[in-house]
């Protein structure tokens, strides 16, 4: 499974990585069915003990069926930013972004005071201070499935917004006589 990168000149800093594990808002988590059909789930996450941590309904549904047939998954979570031209053309247009790919396996946490830490964690941040609810009290966890995800292969890509000077009309490629029009496409 470990496949070279073929945008190396896009690969993020492991430290951001790890950030964006920290900060980032929601993932999409992909499963595969006993079928083979794809299956993919934005969540709400939270990244601790070296895992990803996710929850959902305690009712057996499409996603715990998956698991249950096979762990093995694949997480993506991404931040995108700003368009920008970076040629002459429409076509000639990028966006900043910073986003990761993770590999691993799901496994079910019955633990109550895994469930509790969860919570804790998500609460703090998704919700930050609520002064006017209870804390620490979660009196549906019997409702809900708690999933952590180890990772096994971790990546991560990123465009940063270039300056106005790097980008189109201050730098314009096309007047270059060996410059095609073609030479900057990036995926």
């Amino acid at each position: 499974m470990a496949q070279e990168m073929r945008r190396a000149d896009k690969l993020m800093p492991e430290h951001r990585i790890y950030e964006l594990l920290e900060t980032g808002y929601c993932a999409r988590l992909g499963t595969v069915d006993p079928d083979g059909w794809p299956y993919v789930c934005p969540l709400l996450f939270v990244w601790q003990q070296g895992r990803v941590w996710f929850h959902n309904t305690v009712a057996d549904g499409h996603f715990k069926s998956n698991v249950r047939h096979n762990a093995r998954a694949c997480l993506e979570i991404d931040v995108p930013g700003e368009v920008f031209p970076y040629g002459r053309y429409a076509c000639d247009t990028s966006i900043e972004y910073r986003s990761i790919i993770a590999f691993g396996r799901i496994m079910i946490e019955e633990e109550r005071t895994a469930k509790v830490a969860f919570f804790q964690a998500l609460m703090s941040k998704y919700y930050g201070n609520d002064t006017s609810r209870p804390k620490r009290f979660f009196p549906r966890l019997d409702g809900v499935t708690l999933y952590s995800m180890s990772i096994e292969r971790l990546t991560g890509k990123e465009t940063p917004l270039p300056s106005p000077e790097q980008r189109w009309p201050a730098v314009d490629n096309t007047k270059s006589p060996t410059a095609s029009p073609l030479s900057d496409i990036s995926d």
